[in-house]
């Protein structure tokens, strides 16, 4: 989902009002309707006050004051004007609709009132007072309300942006030392904006609805998108009736060495619970009994080792064997920083015909060779990175602290630099794709902060990628279904596939290698949130201190599912 400065929002809502049946008016009530359902799936409360400043933004939080009072035993609404005469023409109409008196305000005492100090008592506050457009500072009556809400006991849901935020800023707000509300929850339209992926404006719910325009279509000038669920509902459209295994691909895992089982096992299991069709792990003879014990549905081979337990390069002849029939190759997940066993991870990388994902030990076996990792051309085979700041320093050969300074320019510079589509892992993880478009991830927390994380993110990656790998094999099941639709979009229900119509659409404008590799980064960047999403769910279930790598791929069917639902409904959540 592209990260839209406030003109750009500007823009594709002129664009959107152009069409037929379109008008500022309809797009207001779907904006308010969007708020109460926000509310309703993320908050509990029995009383609410909403807020609303003059404009649109006001507007906004009288149509959802007006959608609450059905399901609310108590609805109020403060209006900081003196009546409907000093509201936008949108605004007014929407307070002519509105079944209760609302508290006009005009002057900054008259929140000391009992009456203002009643209605601000709610569970829930809405603030929308001010949102996109607004440039700082907070004045008069709107920096009196902020700081009324502020001191309020209620949960505060922002509408579109915390009023007293600038919708471009692209650094924390606390370091801008601006008046603003502090939310617990913020719903915004159209598309994110940089403050929403910048500012860390709330440790809460983050939400976008789009609100029927179509901002994939409109160009932006950071470069930049947030992943959803939307990225999610394009790269795992609805499986096709008449599925079989072969149509979602097979992965081969390459993995392991003595004492490093498990991330072989991780990863070839996240594989699997990801919707791989088949999944074959080929690691050291040694520990082959123990990486099947992990799951009957994991095939495995035993491959030629060291004396340290590691893969041997007398397994290359082997591998190679191996690749045959396989969609996506997932390298490196424990194998160990063995000699050997690097210059083994080396020519593999260099020949390797199918997609390629390379992980951990697979790129420290990089070490000081980082120029074997040159691009190959658009016509090579596609190939992911999956770099932690560490392993990130080491190819670039720079500090850790200069990686984390500017995380955006070094997963690019990766990218550039080996003609690879780059995941730097960390806190808000970067995608920085072949395509050249970047993606920033918001769903992810402190418990993948442990060992073997990054394997089950490589499983998923492989899975996803292996769906819709562009080999003969798939062809052959994924050309087209029995009753002769599209395989990507055969079954998918009309939310999703308008969706997917957006992204052909976009491709259109690309040539053949160029949209391969745009649809390959989707993949890629949906794999990312689906595992960040997973480690969400999990924490909730369990606690950050006690998750483990191993209860991460669990929790993803529970992450398909609220990203189906995010498609169903057309609320998209950043964060939750």
């Amino acid at each position: 989902m592209r990260i839209l400065t406030s003109d750009e929002v500007r823009q594709a809502e002129r664009e959107a009002i152009s069409r037929p049946n379109m008008s500022t008016l309809v797009l207001m009530q779907r904006a308010g309707t969007a708020v109460a359902q926000f509310c309703l799936a993320q908050f509990k409360f029995n009383s609410v006050c909403v807020v609303c400043g003059k404009g649109n933004n006001g507007g906004d939080g009288l149509v959802a004051a007006e959608a609450l009072r059905s399901v609310a035993g108590r609805v109020s609404v403060i209006i900081l004007a003196q009546d409907a005469n000093g509201l936008s023409t949108d605004a007014a109409e929407m307070c002519s609709r509105l079944n209760l008196q609302p508290i006009w305000i005009t002057d900054p005492a008259a929140f000391d009132s009992a009456a203002v100090r009643e209605a601000l008592a709610a569970d829930l506050i809405v603030d929308a007072v001010v949102g996109t457009g607004f440039k700082p500072p907070l004045r008069g009556l709107p920096k009196r309300a902020v700081e009324a809400m502020n001191d309020a006991f209620g949960a505060v849901v922002s509408v579109d942006l915390p009023s007293g935020v600038d919708a471009d800023l692209t650094c924390p707000a606390h370091e801008s030392n601006e008046d603003m509300v502090f939310a617990h929850g913020i719903i915004t339209f159209i598309a994110p904006k940089p403050a929403h992926v910048f500012g860390e404006l709330t440790a809460g719910p983050i939400a976008v609805s789009e609100i029927g325009v179509q901002p994939v279509l409109v160009p932006n000038q950071t470069g930049l998108s947030a992943i959803t669920g939307q990225e999610v509902g394009i790269a795992f459209p609805p499986r096709p009736r008449d599925s079989n295994k072969g149509l979602f691909g097979h992965v081969l895992v390459i993995a392991g060495s003595l004492g490093k089982g498990g991330a072989a096992g991780l990863a070839g299991m996240a594989a699997l619970r990801t919707g791989a069709g088949l999944v074959t792990v080929a690691c050291p003879e040694s520990i082959q009994a123990t990486v099947a014990g992990f799951a009957p549905e994991l095939m495995t081979e035993g491959l030629p080792e060291t004396d340290e337990g590691s893969i041997a390069m007398e397994a290359s002849g082997k591998v190679d064997r191996l690749l045959a029939g396989k969609d996506v190759v997932v390298l490196g997940p424990g194998v160990s920083r063995n000699a050997e066993t690097a210059e083994f991870v080396r020519r593999l990388v260099l020949r390797c015909p199918s997609p390629l994902v390379v992980d951990a030990d697979g790129l420290n076996a990089f070490d000081g060779h980082s120029a074997e990792l040159k691009p190959r051309g658009e016509t090579a085979p596609f190939r992911v990175l999956t770099p932690h700041p560490g392993e990130a320093a080491r190819l670039l050969g720079i500090s850790i602290k200069e990686i984390q300074a500017d995380r955006l320019a070094m997963a690019k510079r990766i990218s550039g630099e080996t003609g690879s589509c780059v995941v730097l892992k960390g806190s808000r993880t970067i995608v920085a794709g072949f395509s050249d478009e970047t993606w920033i991830n918001m769903t992810g927390n402190p418990a993948l902060a442990k060992g073997g994380s990054g394997d089950v993110l490589s499983g998923i990656i492989g899975a996803a990628l292996a769906r819709h790998a562009t080999g003969s094999k798939a062809q052959q099941y994924a050309g087209t279904t029995a009753s002769g639709e599209s395989a990507d979009t055969a079954g998918t229900d009309s939310q999703t596939g308008a969706r997917i119509k957006e992204y052909q659409e976009r491709r259109l404008k690309l040539n053949s290698a160029q949209a391969d590799a745009f649809l390959n980064d989707i993949r890629v960047a949906a794999a990312v949130h689906l595992h960040g999403l997973a480690a969400d769910l999990a924490r909730d279930r369990l606690h950050e201190n006690t998750v483990l790598a191993s209860d991460v791929p669990h929790q993803l069917s529970a992450s398909f599912r609220e990203c189906e639902l995010e498609m169903n409904q057309g609320l998209f959540y950043l964060q939750k």
